[in-house]
Order: structure tokens, then sequence, then C-alpha cells
């Protein structure tokens, strides 16, 4: 029996695979490493982004936030933010604190300025200077408004010990003239008149500030009124005799 199909040709048939065996099992993992290297090359030389040999639908990554919470510590310090609440500033009310000017208007007299502001007549003419009922006011005169309640300075008792010679201030007040404010404080007219530097007795004025020298002369005592009898002289009247009628 010859041929292929004769148990011999099989059974060389056989051996021969067997021989070939080893060889194809070898190349087939040659070919297995080759592509390995192939792949890892070409999976490092994409920024580490593996190569997709078969497409795959890739699942899309859903980003779930789950709170975490925070447990204070001993030192830890909690700030809260101050609610800011606006306050309005006070009204100031604007309030006089010593004479102030006032432009004189049209028609203005001193009696209704006073009677505006508040004040004393006599105050405002005195800080004016302003002799004694005049009111020498023009339009746009600027003019000085004492303070409301403001009052003419009273004089000061003197002590019984002043010295001699001892100057004192002093402001004219109503009615007064240089002779009564010199007897007043046992002074003279001329001293007066020299250490305020008055050229004229009669020119001061109400509220008006002296300088007084006091007591540089002896006061006079005031003379009581004397009494001189007036004597008598008697005066002898004679009457007529009276005549008795005849029955």
């Amino acid at each position: 029996m010859s041929g292929k199909g004769s148990p011999r040709s099989v059974i060389e048939s056989y051996k021969r695979r067997q021989q070939m065996m080893p060889f194809l099992i070898g190349g087939l993992a040659v070919v297995l490493v080759v592509v390995g290297i192939i792949i890892l090359v070409a999976w490092f030389s994409k920024s580490g982004k593996p190569v997709t040999l078969f497409a795959t639908q890739t699942p899309t990554a859903t980003l779930t936030f789950t709170p975490t919470p925070v447990t204070p510590t001993a030192t830890q310090t909690i700030t809260l933010t101050p609610t800011i609440t606006e306050t309005l500033a006070p009204t100031l009310t604007p309030t006089q604190a010593g004479p102030m000017q006032y432009t004189v208007k049209e028609n203005d007299t001193c009696w209704g300025i006073a009677q505006q502001f508040k004040v004393d007549l006599l105050v405002l003419l005195a800080v004016n200077n302003f002799a004694p009922n005049t009111c020498p006011i023009k339009m746009n005169d600027v003019i000085l408004i004492p303070m409301p309640g403001q009052v003419l300075p009273s004089p000061t008792p003197l002590p019984s010990d002043i010295a001699p010679g001892t100057r004192i201030e002093y402001y004219v007040q109503t009615g007064d003239t240089l002779a009564i404010i010199a007897a007043r404080f046992d002074s003279t007219v001329e001293r007066i008149m020299q250490v305020n530097n008055l050229k004229d007795a009669n020119t001061i004025q109400l509220g008006q500030k002296l300088i007084i020298p006091v007591r540089i002369v002896t006061a006079t005592p005031t003379r009581q009124p004397t009494f001189t009898p007036v004597a008598v002289t008697p005066i002898l009247v004679t009457l007529p005799p009276t005549s008795t009628p005849t029955p």
C-alpha cells in the first residue's frame, strides 16, 4: 500500500507536523511580543493616554458633590460678619456763644433788633458804644448783637481794705456822669479822664468800660442842714378903749 493514504505516509506527515510545531509556537510568540512592544510604545508616546484598539463606548462620569461637615476645633475662631446699621447724624442747632455781627437792613431800629434777637435794648446800645437813648444806625451798618440774657455789669462795692490808688474796671450805667463816678469811688474827674485818655468829660457812653483809680481823695461827708433860730421881737399893740353904752 503506497501513496498518500498509506499508513507510512500518514505517520511521516504527523512527525513532520510535530517537528514544525515548536517553530510555529515560537513564531507566534515572537509576533505577540512584537505586537505588545508596539502597543506599549504607542501608549507612552501619547502622553500616557491609552491606545484604543477597538472602539468601545466610554461611560461619562457624573460628579456628585457630597458635603463634608466641618467640626470646629478648640483653636478655630468663628468670625461673624457685622451688620452695618446706618445712623443718622444729629441735627445741630447753632447756639450763640458770644456777641455776633448783624448787618442792618432797611427800616431796622434798635428796638426792633433787640426784640428780634431777644436781648436787652440797653445792652445792645452799650456793646455798640451808642449814646443813651440814641440809635445811630443806617442800612448796611454792621453792629454787634449781645448774647441772649446778657446784662450790664453792676458796680461792685469796694472792699474796706482796698489800697488808695487801686485801679478797677467800671462800666458806665444809665444816668452816670464822670462827676458821679468820681464821687462814688473817691476819685477825681481829672484823674479818670487822664487814665482813660478822655478829651471831654461829657463823651462817656452807656456800657463803656472805664479804669477808675479809687480812694485818691478823702471822702467828704455829707453836711447836715443847719437851723438857725430867728429871734422874734414881740410887737406891742395898743387897742382903743371900749366904750360902754348908756342904758
